[in-house]
């Protein structure tokens, strides 16, 4: 399907040619304009939960006007020359970023309860993906305080790896949608949503007939059986999103938290280089145990204590202390 969209400038039609692809019709955030009701009414995926003053609504302003900053800056905090140059820039940027992710992460936990169907497996995605994004970006706080650079460049290389696994699970949800469309699954649903979906009660009742005793009182939590289809109207694209949303967010969080680790393991001499930069700064800073500050696997398990090595490092002496001291 073609989408059509008022003309605009060079910056706008660019950016169309990387949110249309994906389904988005338009580059900003407007519940009021996109929830809409009526005979002709198609609901976006959770409009049914986002009244005025509700906390599902509150939950996704918060969480889209923090994390979508948080991670333009973030890019800014991997750039080499930024780090090494712009010092300051990299320290102040670097708390920024970890106040809007915690602000971010506290509006994905108000949407959890009904998020994409409300169905368990997608709440207790939730629940991992903030505890794991989280925790690293404590991680790795706590060691650049340490002076422990490559642990820092460890953890927030974790931390944000798991958070882009959101994009990576929207590139399959659109794959999942399409075979699940096509094999006649049907997803449980109040009347009262479908209603809401589908903005008309004449379209609600021929679909599904057994809403009758809902709107006429005699059964206000009726719950009938949604054809789980992008070939429908709002309940239809409701029922198919919320059956393939938690599969498509555990296979991309899984894929993810895999792809980090095998990065890691395949950059050991830029880990080295760092943890040789940390031993020279905690030795600076009169720390104990330079080299083994932070949280090392020599420090507080079993791995064989390291030892500097006797080298240079003209071209990244003036390496900065990713964060903050």
């Amino acid at each position: 399907m073609t989408i059509k969209s008022p003309s605009a400038n060079a910056f706008v039609t660019a950016a169309r040619k990387v949110y249309h692809p994906v389904g988005f019709t338009k580059g900003t955030l407007a519940l009021d304009t996109s929830c809409t009701t009526g005979e002709d009414a198609n609901q976006p995926l959770d409009c049914y939960y986002y009244s005025e003053g509700s906390i599902d609504r509150i939950g996704i302003l918060l969480h889209l006007a923090t994390i979508l900053p948080a991670a333009i800056l973030t890019c800014l905090q991997f750039v080499p020359v930024i780090r090494r140059t712009f010092v300051l820039f990299h320290r102040i940027n670097g708390y920024l970023i970890i106040i809007l992710s915690l602000v971010s992460t506290a509006g994905a936990i108000m949407l959890a309860r009904n998020a994409v169907g409300g169905w368990m497996d997608v709440q207790m995605g939730v629940g991992t993906m903030s505890i794991a994004f989280v925790s690293s970006l404590a991680l790795a706080l706590y060691n650049v305080k340490r002076l422990q650079i490559e642990q820092h460049r460890a953890w927030m290389l974790r931390a944000w790896f798991y958070a882009g696994s959101i994009i990576t699970m929207r590139l399959i949800l659109v794959i999942s949608t399409t075979i699940i469309s096509s094999d006649g699954y049907m997803v449980p649903m109040t009347c009262d949503r479908v209603f809401t979906l589908t903005g008309s009660q004449n379209r609600t009742l021929q679909q599904h007939p057994e809403c009758g005793t809902y709107f006429s009182g005699q059964e206000p939590n009726k719950v009938v059986l949604v054809s789980a289809t992008m070939n429908g109207n709002g309940s239809n694209a409701t029922a198919v999103l919320s059956l393939g949303f938690g599969a498509a967010f555990w296979l991309a969080f899984t894929l993810h938290a895999v792809g980090v680790e095998i990065y890691l393991r395949l950059t050991p001499a830029e880990a080295n280089r760092l943890r040789n930069v940390s031993y020279q700064r905690q030795l600076e800073a009169g720390m104990k145990n330079p080299g083994r500050a932070g949280l090392t696997a020599d420090s507080i398990g079993d791995a064989a204590r390291w030892e500097p090595q006797d080298q240079q490092h003209p071209a990244h002496s003036t390496e900065s202390i990713e964060g903050a001291k």
